[in-house]
C-alpha cells in the first residue's frame, strides 16, 4: 500500500550522506533525486523513502507522533543496522529489544530529528 515516505531535512547533503550509507547496509539504492531530494529503494516499482526539503521554503520540522518503520529480516539485522544508524550520528530513542511476543524492534532519530525504526516479526 506504501509507494513512498518523504522525511524533511534542513540539510540534503548531510542527510543523503547519511541515508546513502544506512540503506546500502539494507542492500537499497538511490531511485530518484533531484536538486530538492532523493530517495531509495530496490526500484522504482517499490516503496522508497526519501529526504526532501519542503516545497513551500520553509524549513522541515518533525512531525510529532510521525514515525517510518522499516521491515528488516531478522532481530540480528535489527540489531546491526541499528548500531550503524547511531554511528553515523542518529540518536537513540529506544535500543533493540523485544517490545512484545514476536516484535522486535530498534528506534532511532536520524540527522534531522525524524523517527524511524528497525524491527522484525516473528
Amino acid at each position: 500500500m506504501i509507494g513512498y515516505v518523504t522525511l524533511g531535512t534542513n540539510g540534503l547533503a548531510r542527510a543523503t550522506a547519511f541515508y546513502d550509507q544506512l540503506f546500502a547496509a539494507m542492500g537499497g539504492k538511490r531511485v530518484w533525486e533531484n536538486e530538492r531530494g532523493v530517495a531509495w529503494g530496490t526500484s522504482m516499482q517499490a516503496p522508497s523513502v526519501g529526504v526532501i526539503t519542503p516545497f513551500n521554503g520553509q524549513p522541515a520540522t518533525v512531525g510529532n507522533g510521525t514515525m517510518v518503520a522499516l521491515a528488516v529480516g531478522g532481530r540480528e539485522e535489527v540489531d546491526r543496522l541499528y548500531a550503524l544508524a547511531i554511528e553515523l550520528g542518529a540518536s537513540d530513542e529506544g535500543k533493540p529489544g523485544e517490545r512484545f511476543a514476536g516484535f522486535y524492534a530498534a528506534y532511532f532519530r536520524d540527522l534531522d530529528g525524524n523517527k524511524l525504526n528497525f524491527f522484525h516479526m516473528g
